[in-house]
């Protein structure tokens, strides 16, 4: 089970190091968003979001509640703005050469991705914490 979580753990290493440029480009251009609510709303949610994936890829690795709460509390708001466990994959229909379609799928794998994620992190919270 410990090692499931460190798997998570790195997991949430990987979407930090993927939004990176698109957290710093946001920090950067406050002022330029785009006065649609939908964007802002997604700025809003995004820059949080990137701050707890420190918290919870933190406290994953070491095993402690604090990384479990706080990917609780990302978890509606990773399928909002799109910010997936395995999103990475959804680079591969560019990376390979790929019909656009492979990103539709993929991008659907990983929506369902996240809720086994879900499901696995509260069996692992239920049977070794509790």
């Amino acid at each position: 089970m410990r090692i499931t979580t460190k798997l998570f753990a790195l997991l949430d290493v990987v979407s930090i190091l993927l939004l990176y440029k698109q957290f710093w480009g946001i920090i950067t251009h406050l002022n330029e968003i785009p006065d649609q609510v939908l964007s802002q709303v997604r700025v809003i949610l995004t820059l949080p979001l990137f701050v707890s994936l420190f918290l919870s890829a933190i406290g994953l690795f070491l095993f402690r509640k604090f990384g479990f709460i706080t990917y609780y509390i990302q978890f509606p708001f990773r399928l909002i703005v799109w910010i997936f466990s395995i999103g990475f994959i959804t680079f591969l229909p560019e990376v390979l050469n790929l019909e656009e379609r492979w990103f539709d799928i993929l991008f659907k794998v990983c929506f369902i991705a996240e809720f086994f994620r879900l499901y696995f992190t509260i069996q692992i919270h239920r049977n070794e914490l509790n």
